[in-house]
């Protein structure tokens, strides 16, 4: 392994789960699924899981992907990241 490559403690393919959270908006949800599809299209609806806090300000949301690389997943990550609507994305 070169000083660049790093070893993933994620074996590949795998479902992965994300969570995600940020201020409670009627089309978060989706919002969030459509950035998603974009690295990974196999993702639906009935992966997503949706929880709203205490006051209801905000809503937060595991959404399970199946991935097959650490590329695939860094990128998703890095779309959830630049999403205007998330604040938090783990």
């Amino acid at each position: 392994m070169s000083d660049n490559e790093q070893k993933s403690l994620v074996e590949f393919p795998c479902s992965f789960p994300i969570k995600i959270m940020g201020e409670k908006h009627p089309e978060f949800s989706d919002s969030i699924l459509e950035a998603v599809r974009e690295h990974a299209p196999d993702a639906d609806k009935t992966s997503l899981v949706e929880r709203h806090s205490s006051k209801g300000n905000y809503t937060g949301l595991t959404l399970t992907v199946n991935v097959e690389n650490q590329e695939q997943l860094d990128n998703i990550y890095r779309a959830l990241t630049s999403h205007p609507k998330v604040k938090v994305v783990l």
